[in-house]
């Protein structure tokens, strides 16, 4: 997945690298930990990490390269908050609120994200930001295929849980649609 030669790349190109993929690498990021600081951090790390390789063994594919770093570091990140989080003796709760966003629907999303695991979380960020096929996520997860389709269903079905008891509106919608089956 790495290859290229010495000095295949100059800082200008990875300057615009870093110009044209931010933004999408934000919206994976956010997705992915569902807080902005902590998207921000999650960006800087992976394209320092691909910085370091610019010049040198630079990814054949970077765009997909840095999709990967982003999702492995991710999970270490979720690995080094539980371990601190035992350590500290404090349960797995953010005191934290989840960031205002426009409207409620948006609101409500960054509400059911967070009751998901990190892994379902990862699952479908890479599912429906990334636009990636199960052996995609797999891929990036580090994991099975049939790993990445059993978060996949329990994800979105916590996420319809989450629905039914929050969201009036489609609690109607989803009667709607039962009863013309």
């Amino acid at each position: 997945m790495v290859g290229g030669s010495p000095g295949a790349g100059t800082t200008d190109d990875f300057g615009d690298f870093v110009a044209a993929h931010q933004g999408a690498l934000l919206r994976l990021a956010h997705a992915l930990t569902g807080d902005p600081h902590d998207a921000w951090d999650l960006v800087q790390e992976t394209l320092a990490r691909l910085g370091e390789r610019w010049s040198g063994r630079r990814p054949d594919v970077p765009e997909a390269w840095v999709r990967t770093v982003m999702v492995r570091l991710n999970i270490d990140r979720i690995r080094r908050l539980r371990r601190e989080l035992l350590l500290l003796g404090g349960g797995g709760d953010r005191a934290d609120a989840p960031p205002a966003l426009a409207g409620e629907a948006e609101g409500w999303l960054v509400e059911a994200l967070a009751t998901l695991s990190p892994r379902q979380r990862t699952a479908l960020a890479l599912r429906y930001v990334e636009d990636l096929d199960v052996r995609g996520i797999a891929e990036r997860m580090g994991c099975s295929e049939g790993t990445v389709k059993s978060q996949l269903s329990r994800g979105t079905e916590r996420l319809r849980e989450h629905a039914r008891h929050h969201l009036p509106t489609v609690q109607v919608a989803a009667r709607g649609k039962d009863a013309v089956r």
